[in-house]
């Protein structure tokens, strides 16, 4: 019995290990292509767990090495910003946290 169906591999989407590994199936080998497919890693992690795990069945199905797959890109924020941060770097004043 195949349990990826029920392994969730990117928690911010939704995203099960058996989607992963039919896209990977079907041809999408780079984490790139399987995000705008499935979005997993668009989330508020930016791919912080789900990108590790998505390369490493990417190296599995391919026999491709970590090193020789294109990284992913992750895009900020990063972390969460308190909206009075932002308002006084426009204003110019310094906000503490």
């Amino acid at each position: 019995m195949d349990k990826s169906k029920d392994i969730i591999v990117c928690r911010c989407s939704d995203v099960t290990l058996a989607e992963v590994k039919s896209l990977i199936d079907q041809g999408y080998t780079s984490v790139e292509e399987i995000k705008r497919i499935t979005r997993a890693g668009m989330g508020p992690c930016q791919s912080k767990t789900c990108g590790h795990v998505i390369e490493r069945e990417i190296t599995r199905a391919t026999g491709k090495k970590m090193e020789d797959l294109e990284p992913h890109k992750q895009r900020g924020p990063i972390k969460g910003i308190k909206l009075g941060t932002i308002a006084s770097a426009r204003k110019g004043e310094k906000h503490e946290d």
